[in-house]
């Protein structure tokens, strides 16, 4: 698509190496066990947004160490939505927020 030059995409060995080349942005983690919705996350310009596995989420190290646990909520007992559908509507209101 021509979509893909206004990207960039960076594959990191590991976690560690990850947060250690990205110490000065917040990892914000998309998770059902998120402590804050959605809706009322302040999101910042340089933020990274994670999103584990529809099956199985990210590994606990990971949980445990990004800066924020946000998650989308659910209508009665709806556990959670597709993680395409939940990326996109986060990636939107990240860039609602910081007006990109």
């Amino acid at each position: 698509m021509d979509y893909s030059k206004l990207s960039r995409m960076e594959r990191h060995t590991s976690w560690t190496t990850f947060k250690d080349k990205t110490t000065d942005q917040r990892k914000i983690l998309m998770t059902t066990k998120g402590a804050t919705p959605l809706y009322d996350f302040k999101f910042q310009p340089n933020d990274i947004l994670l999103m584990g596995r529809e099956s199985a989420g990210v590994p606990e190290d990971v949980h445990n160490t990004v800066d924020a646990r946000i998650y989308i909520p659910m209508h009665g007992t709806a556990r959670s939505l597709n993680i395409v559908n939940a990326a996109a509507i986060a990636c939107g209101e990240a860039m609602r927020q910081v007006d990109l």
